[in-house]
């Protein structure tokens, strides 16, 4: 047999054992890494229409744009407890069985003024205690994400340094030095 052939065979076959996860790789998984968690695609979809719904787009971007579907996921992955993320869990579901029988379709599929209504309804405490307790906690996330962004604490947010700003001529009245 010709060397070269072989060679030209392994450096064809090792290639292809390379490219042979990212080709196999099960797309229906959430888009970052998350240890305890397991959610698929269309979890994660539901879940950045929900943060959408919460902090919609104005003239600063929406919840969804800011990516804080995926901050929600990654903070109730690591630092929430096994309880938690199963309330999470079971509570996401039936919130999005919630949607089909308050508005007749999946989630994702309404149009935004019945996602409204739907999370009108959740707010209000028209929905079941595992629906409570998966809004309760995504809404927590949401709003912790949201004012930890960068877009909120280097804009939105003035910034002054901790004991703050010195005003030498400010004026003091003989009651406030007693």
């Amino acid at each position: 047999m010709d060397r070269r052939s072989v060679v030209k065979g392994l450096l064809i076959f090792a290639g292809g054992a390379v490219m042979l996860p990212s080709c196999v790789l099960d797309e229906s998984k959430a888009s970052i890494p998350l240890d305890n968690l397991d959610v698929s695609e269309g979890q994660e979809q539901l879940l950045a229409q929900l943060v959408e719904t919460i902090i919609p787009a104005t003239d600063t971007p929406g919840g969804k744009a800011m990516g804080l579907h995926l901050f929600t996921l990654k903070m109730v992955d690591d630092c929430h407890g096994k309880e938690d993320r199963e309330v999470f869990m079971k509570g996401m579901d039936a919130f999005d069985e919630l949607a089909k029988k308050q508005a007749g379709d999946s989630f994702t599929k309404l149009s935004p003024a019945e996602q409204r209504d739907v999370v009108a309804a959740v707010n209000e405490g028209k929905a079941s205690e595992e629906v409570l307790g998966f809004y309760a906690i995504l809404k927590g996330e949401t709003i912790k994400g949201y004012l930890n962004s960068e877009l909120v604490m280097t804009k939105l947010r003035v910034y002054e340094l901790v004991p703050g700003r010195y005003d030498a001529y400010y004026p003091v009245n003989k009651e406030q030095i007693s």
